[in-house]
């Protein structure tokens, strides 16, 4: 095997995993290629979802082990998280993997590649804001979004038990920076928790109180100012309080400090007011980068670095046709596998890099049990604004399709059976 051409993929989210059980088909079980997936965790959950994480209505088993799906698509899986490129030497260097003490489980690595696929995703962009890598909370991996769920669960039993104090009467409250899809789509997620609280005897949702700050004056831009419209009066219905056109200053322990010179008291604090690619990818080598830390790629997702290739929101790729990058979305990342994964195949028999081409199907924003919103693109119908139980499909249709390029149509198909009959009517609370 130690002949064989080396695959390298560095990152496990939607695109690495899915170029990974692709080439893993295509180029590892016929060992014209060794493929090796790298990534920090042991899971992997759709990033889409960690809102539901976060709010832990999300069942377990959409978590995918990656050594077993490894061995089951004929690709290898190391665990550890990059810190370096040597890219004369065609080397990654891995830093040391530590167990919650501390305890050096397995030491600093390298891996050697003739091909490297970065695929790191994003983290949030705090912007330089004073107090907010300090005291809030973000929901870019699955075990940031595990500990704002436990951090969650254990503001309601202070407040429940409080006794009678000052403490117990004021209710709980959740700050949410950034009224983007994340933002949106967490407080729904949170506001139905705190109904499902009140079957463990915790504080029901008059004792909740939710708010989302927003520099600009229109939540969800994504989407068009109808569908916008219709999500804020479904939030305001839902007693979720706006406040549009505030520009976070500060962020203290107990409070959210705002341009104008309001301060919103909060429990707990959540920033999800924009994203970057991970700070030490800015100087990785020599290899070009934007303002966002997100390695410049050309029309094949290729690098300054010919053997070098970046996919999903790590990438900054030029939108033909339209100013500006490829939108950071779970449907870039996926066509970007696809795109990336027939251009390694192809090397294989010295054929031509295949250009990526991005294809825009809308966007779609779900409210939990309330409401899906969204638009649909299309070169037959155009733009086409959908909501409720078709919006909800299609939005349940792109996880689906996430499932599909990692599991196979038969697979899918008997886990969503599955799910069906381990789910109940109410969402589940985690209580650890």
């Amino acid at each position: 095997m130690t002949d064989m051409h080396k695959i390298v993929i560095v990152g496990g989210g939607a695109a690495g995993l899915e170029l990974a059980t692709h080439l893993g088909h295509k180029l590892g079980k016929q060992a014209l290629a060794e493929i090796t997936l790298l990534d920090a965790t042991s899971t992997h959950i759709w990033k889409p979802l960690l809102h539901e994480v976060a709010s832990g209505t999300l069942a377990e088993a959409e978590e995918i082990e990656y050594l077993s799906q490894a061995h089951r698509n004929n690709f290898l899986f190391r665990l550890g998280r990059m810190e370096g490129l040597n890219r004369e030497k065609k080397e990654i260097y891995v830093s040391p993997t530590l167990n919650d003490q501390g305890v050096e489980l397995i030491p600093r690595r390298t891996f050697t590649y003739d091909t490297l696929v970065l695929s790191v995703g994003s983290v949030s962009n705090t912007f330089g804001i004073k107090g907010v890598d300090k005291h809030c909370m973000f929901i870019d991996t699955t075990t940031q979004a595990y500990r704002f769920q436990k951090q969650l669960v254990e503001t309601y039993y202070i407040k429940s038990y409080a006794g009678q104090n000052s403490l117990k009467d004021k209710p709980v409250s959740i700050v949410i920076v950034g009224a983007g899809a994340t933002g949106v789509e967490l407080s729904a997620e949170l506001h139905q928790v705190t109904k499902l609280l009140a079957t463990y005897g915790l504080e029901d949702s008059d004792k909740v109180k939710i708010t989302i700050i927003e520099a600009a004056t229109q939540l969800l831009p994504a989407l068009p100012p109808r569908l916008s419209n219709a999500t804020q009066q479904q939030l305001v219905k839902l007693g979720i309080d706006l406040k549009l056109g505030r520009r976070v200053t500060e962020v203290t322990e107990t409070a959210v400090h705002t341009h104008d010179g309001e301060v919103f008291e909060a429990d707990l604090k959540v920033w999800a007011a924009g994203i970057k690619a991970p700070d030490w990818m800015k100087h990785l080598d020599g290899l070009e980068t934007n303002h966002l830390n997100q390695l410049v790629v050309d029309q094949t997702l290729q690098t300054s670095d010919p053997n070098i290739f970046a996919i999903g929101d790590c990438a900054a790729c030029v939108w033909e046709g339209h100013t500006g990058n490829v939108p950071p979305r779970a449907q870039a990342a996926h066509q970007q596998a696809s795109a990336v994964a027939k251009t390694l195949i192809n090397r294989q028999y010295n054929k031509p890099a295949v250009k990526f081409v991005y294809h825009d199907y809308g966007s779609l924003v779900s409210l939990g049990k309330y409401s899906t919103v969204g638009s649909l693109m299309g070169s037959l119908m155009g733009t086409v604004s959908v909501g409720g139980f078709v919006a909800y499909v299609v939005y349940l249709s792109l996880y689906k399709m996430h499932q599909i390029a990692i599991h196979g149509y038969f697979r899918t198909a008997m886990l969503s059976l599955s799910n069906l009959f381990r789910r109940s009517t109410h969402a589940k609370i985690k209580m650890h």
